[in-house]
């Protein structure tokens, strides 16, 4: 969202504000940086809205009391670098940061400014904290999930589409997740008798020829690891989902739309929302290596009947019922 949208927004949601509100906190103007490394869109503004709400909650006012300065990377890492600069050059009180590339960029950039993250696979492995239960220095946050949980990608796909024998995985391989995420995907794949292909997402052309190739031969399937880039290219991936008839299964339901047949995995509105909760803390006095990191709390899985349809796939009662959402 850029920053005139947001004075737009803010004017209308601030103004039905009681003043008991305003007066809970001081009259200065804190400073909050919000840094995403996907696109500026409808999606990730709902994102936004979530977090800003969280604040407003424990009483800080967008416009009024906090300011609240975002920056979109675009899933480019030259864009997310210089706005990552940006923000710590405008000193704020704390900056949020969503996703492992965004808060990496944050931390070159300062180990004195507050960060406060959200969507991060492994923080422990990427370097950003010491420990979950003690970060130490100046970041902390929310967990998106173990690496784990990238094995039940493979398993979901093979669950709804058992005739499936070779997968293509879309990655970043830049990313230090995207190499866990793949890693964990190829060690369970022999056990369900499957061969896993990487396809590198980070050339879009590439990656749809790619995809092409793959897609002329029999009994494949598709899974979207979770990043930025692929975020950013969700769109694009949906196309080549149902160009290809490939089964495809993404790791959240912001992927979600007519070419993909099932996501599962963290809720990233609830995750932003609960991050409002440690950006008052520290606006509050707290340091974020004093702050556990937490775990994911609510986990979604939403399957796309009229993909499964077009798929000729007869998705099983009993992964219908552990739905959160069906799509028909």
């Amino acid at each position: 969202m850029r920053r005139r949208e947001f004075i737009t927004l803010i004017g209308g949601a601030a103004a039905g504000w009681p003043l008991s509100a305003l007066a809970q906190q001081s009259n200065r103007v804190r400073r909050v940086g919000w840094l995403i490394g996907a696109a500026d869109d409808a999606d990730m503004r709902s994102l936004y809205e979530a977090f800003r709400q969280g604040l407003q909650q424990l009483g800080w006012i967008d416009g009024r009391n906090v300011q609240i300065d975002a920056r979109f990377g675009e899933g480019d890492s030259v864009r997310i670098r210089k706005y990552a600069a940006e923000l710590v050059a405008l000193s704020p009180d704390v900056i949020l940061a969503t996703g492992s590339f965004t808060t990496q960029f944050l931390l070159q950039e300062t180990r004195t400014v507050p960060i406060i993250f959200t969507v991060v696979p492994d923080p422990v492995g990427s370097g950003f904290v010491e420990s979950l239960s003690q970060p130490g220095g100046n970041a902390s946050g929310f967990m998106q999930f173990e690496y784990n949980l990238s094995g039940k990608w493979l398993e979901l796909l093979k669950q709804i589409a058992p005739n499936v024998t070779r997968t293509a995985i879309l990655w970043d391989p830049t990313s230090t997740a995207g190499i866990g995420q793949f890693a964990v995907i190829q060690s369970v794949a022999p056990s369900l008798g499957v061969d896993v292909r990487p396809i590198n997402l980070n050339n879009t052309s590439e990656a749809e020829r790619a995809i092409a190739v793959f897609a002329s031969q029999p009994n494949g399937g598709l899974i979207v690891t979770a990043s930025a880039l692929t975020i950013t290219h969700r769109e694009l991936i949906n196309t080549l989902a149902a160009k290809h008839k490939l089964p495809t299964v993404v790791p959240n339901r912001i992927y979600m739309t007519n070419g993909v047949l099932i996501s599962y995995g963290v809720d990233f509105v609830d995750q932003h929302r609960r991050a409002a909760v440690y950006v008052d803390r520290i606006l509050k006095g707290e340091k974020p290596g004093d702050l556990p990191v937490q775990a994911p709390t609510k986990y979604e899985l939403v399957i796309n009947l009229k993909t499964a349809k077009a798929l000729g796939l007869s998705v099983p009662q009993s992964l219908l019922a552990r739905a959160d959402e069906v799509i028909e």
